[in-house]
């Protein structure tokens, strides 16, 4: 079923439409022309409004690909309306490209009542971008592999709007610690320490606003917390038509599963802010913690990520930047032989170092 899915196609040449994030605009990838997200989304609608309203699994496809029931639960067949061929796609995609054509597909239905996100921050930074940064994170990482960095290992560069829960709530926290102030004192010829102890409380509300979670399975955890922050002053109302260009995936984590680490990520700045508060001791031990979480509002946005993978010595390494800040991180190789070079240096400089204060004090 074509009418499934949406490819934007050129007004003026019918050439594929991507979003650029120079312009912040559709632009075609043959004759060059632009056009506003408002333009095309007006173009757009009805053809989003009838495949919004299609079911995504497509029966009689299934039949024919010969799936069977637990295929048909994680698996979709589309018909890519430039060029007839059939997309397979997981349950989960929501923007995609047609490998046959290269024009950018969107599928409304994953957009449809409450899968639609409430906000997208569009990309900023392209593709070369991306290249350019990883070159610049080699940089200044003396335990690199050389032919690492000189080659290019890269396999995928992949730009993606990554679904993220964003949470706002409130964090009530009461903190005791014990605290010590240590004074001396001088009679004659002996020193006198006093040092006073105190029963020290704080009782406080931390606020927040948006604390993002990314709601991906595919996506690492770490890496998408990594690469924050994000800046919210350029989120805007989402719409479709920032998509085509990326790949898109709707949720697959829910807010509450997600609401479980967003809960501790709040408990530890509430208490990392509140303990910033005792001050003037000359050491504060923490006692007790009691931290009650307040949630407020969910929100559901798309940011955008570049996803870089490469390949070495028959190992993967993954890399994600902010589509939008330029962040950038993940892992890198380690050359052994530069390691136990370095480790044999270091190991030499500290016994010259440990050699010489000996020699001093004898």
């Amino acid at each position: 079923m074509a009418d499934q899915i949406t490819n934007y196609q050129c007004p003026a040449c019918g050439g594929p439409l991507h979003f650029d994030s120079e312009t912040q605009k559709l632009k075609c990838d043959y004759c060059g022309s632009t056009f506003t997200v408002a333009e095309i989304t007006e173009q757009y609608q009805d053809k989003i409004d009838i495949a919004a309203e299609q079911p995504t699994l497509n029966e009689e496809a299934a039949e024919v690909l010969q799936w069977t029931e637990e295929e048909k639960k994680h698996l979709r067949a589309y018909s890519c309306p430039s060029c007839g061929a059939q997309l397979i796609c997981d349950e989960h995609t929501a923007a995609t490209s047609c490998p046959y054509c290269g024009n950018p597909t969107v599928v409304p239905a994953q957009f449809s009542g409450a899968l639609k996100p409430d906000y997208v921050i569009p990309f900023k930074l392209n593709k070369q971008q991306a290249v350019e940064k990883l070159s610049s994170y080699y940089k200044g990482k003396p335990l690199l592999p050389s032919a690492f960095s000189n080659n290019n290992h890269i396999q995928e560069i992949k730009g993606v709007y990554v679904p993220f829960w964003l949470y706002d709530g409130e964090a009530d926290a009461r903190l005791t610690f014990h605290g010590t102030r240590i004074h001396t004192q001088t009679r004659g010829d002996d020193i006198i320490t006093i040092t006073e102890h105190y029963q020290l409380v704080r009782n406080g509300t931390v606020e927040f606003n948006k604390v993002p979670a990314d709601a991906s399975s595919k996506m690492p955890d770490e890496l998408m917390d990594a690469i924050e922050p994000f800046n919210y002053n350029e989120m805007v109302p989402f719409n479709i038509s920032y998509l085509p260009g990326y790949l898109a995936d709707k949720y697959d984590v829910s807010s509450e599963e997600d609401a479980r680490r967003v809960d501790v990520r709040m408990k530890n700045t509430a208490i990392q802010k509140i303990s910033q508060t005792v001050t003037g001791y000359s050491s504060v031990t923490p006692e007790q913690q009691h931290v009650h979480i307040l949630p407020e509002k969910v929100h559901y946005a798309f940011l955008p990520v570049w996803m870089l993978s490469a390949k070495w010595n028959g190992n993967n390494y993954l890399f994600a930047m902010n589509g939008q800040t330029g962040k950038f991180v993940g892992d890198l190789p380690v050359d052994n032989k530069k390691f136990a070079l370095y480790f044999i240096l270091i190991t030499a400089a500290l016994v010259l170092v440990i050699g010489f204060l000996t020699w001093q004090f004898i």
